[in-house]
């Protein structure tokens, strides 16, 4: 363990002071970043056991800059355009100010926000929604996020639209389930053959960097007698960061496990999993797909990749997001489900990362399956060459190198 033994000189609020450095840290940023921002994070238990309250991270130009702790482990931002390598000290000095929690989780009737300030960044919903009046009430749901906002603040969510009532924003059920012999569907609910619901938060956080929250979902088989089990559990974590030049980034991890000592098959359908319906201002016209491997929206469908770019005018702007796979999820690349360009007569739009779209995910009691996805919400036009760069930092974080 490094111990405090420099003492270094460093301005903090315009004051010259010294204080005992710890250590510095080289952050490598040599793969192109193509000015977004990345976030990164450091174990700080083989470093010092110095209490969190008595730290301070210097910048590259001597300022502080706010970080964010989590078991010991330290979590900052780098801002888009950072030279190729970033240097950061680590030093023993009672900070002057405690850094607020400008990323906020804020719970309210039912729903979770997730705000910057008072920039509204997402919100979960865990209160049972109902559909419109005159309308089955089979279609009741929880657990979902809705609206996704831009940075700007445009909605590139839609819930309940009369196509489609079982849609709700970015949600993730599956549709062919083999369960006890019987085949379950948690996706269409019209048919009553199961769903998915909120059951409880295991944990919620606020902070200078980030706000996350997780939550228990319950994977429902309703029985042809009436009755109902659960046979999966899923522990689902969202973690968004602080935005910065127009973006914002957002961890969605899915965690499946059996609720029971009976085994879950996931059969292979045409979609199911991470599934989002946008906005009702897209259509054909004014909205664009991109794969990482080119497909646009006519080609997208069925095929397999690492990232997807959704995309369009919506609110007097334009905006959108990228969604990304990671390489240790089932069946990746993993499948898209991505809607034809004639849907509905205008080209509405839905995309889904489908990892049983084309072979079956058998689940077993006592193991844990894992689904790892990141997301960068936008606005303005986002590039290949972002998403790409977006993707490498996901599944790549930067790497950090510690000196004395």
């Amino acid at each position: 363990m490094l111990r405090p033994t420099l003492l270094t000189l460093f301005t903090i609020a315009g004051t010259l002071t010294y204080a005992q450095r710890i250590a510095s840290f080289n952050v490598d940023l040599s793969r192109p970043t193509n000015g977004l921002s990345v976030p990164v994070e450091i174990d700080l238990g083989p470093i010092t056991a110095l209490p969190d309250s008595s730290l301070q991270l210097i910048g590259p130009d001597k300022s502080p800059v706010d970080f964010q702790m989590e078991d010991r482990h330290m979590h900052w931002i780098i801002p888009g355009g950072a030279q190729k390598t970033v240097r950061y000290e680590l030093i023993h000095q009672p900070r002057h100010h405690q850094p607020t929690d400008s990323v906020r989780a804020v719970a309210d009737n039912g729903e979770l926000t997730i705000l910057n300030g008072n920039q509204h960044l997402l919100r979960y919903v865990y209160a049972t929604v109902y559909p419109p009046a005159g309308i089955d009430t089979a279609y009741k749901k929880s657990g979902f996020i809705h609206p996704l906002w831009s940075p700007k603040g445009q909605v590139l969510t839609r819930i309940q639209a009369p196509d489609h009532y079982h849609h709700y924003g970015v949600w993730n059920p599956w549709t062919h389930i083999l369960y006890k012999g019987d085949t379950v569907d948690c996706w269409n609910l019209r048919d009553r053959k199961g769903t998915v619901r909120f059951a409880k938060f295991i944990a919620v956080v606020s902070g200078p960097q980030f706000a996350q929250y997780e939550t228990l979902h319950e994977h429902v088989a309703f029985h042809r007698d009436g009755g109902e089990e659960v046979m999966l559990n899923e522990l689902q974590t969202v973690r968004v960061y602080r935005p910065a030049d127009n973006t914002y980034l957002f961890d969605l991890t899915i965690q499946l496990n059996c609720a029971t000592q009976n085994p879950v098959l996931l059969l292979a359908y045409r979609y199911g999993g991470v599934g989002w319906r946008a906005t009702e201002e897209w259509n054909r016209d004014n909205s664009e797909i991109l794969t990482s491997e080119g497909k646009a929206r006519a080609a997208a469908d069925g095929s397999k990749a690492r990232w997807c770019i959704v995309q369009g005018a919506v609110g007097g702007d334009y905006a959108g997001a990228e969604m990304m796979s990671s390489p240790t999820n089932y069946n990746y690349p993993e499948p898209l489900r991505v809607w034809p360009l004639n849907m509905n007569g205008r080209g509405d739009v839905y995309a889904n990362f489908s990892p049983t779209k084309d072979v079956d995910w058998p689940l077993y009691p006592g193991h844990d399956y894992v689904l790892h996805y990141r997301w960068v919400v936008f606005n303005g036009h986002f590039t290949k060459e972002k998403a790409e760069s977006a993707w490498s930092y996901f599944t790549q974080p930067a790497k950090i190198t510690v000196t004395n």
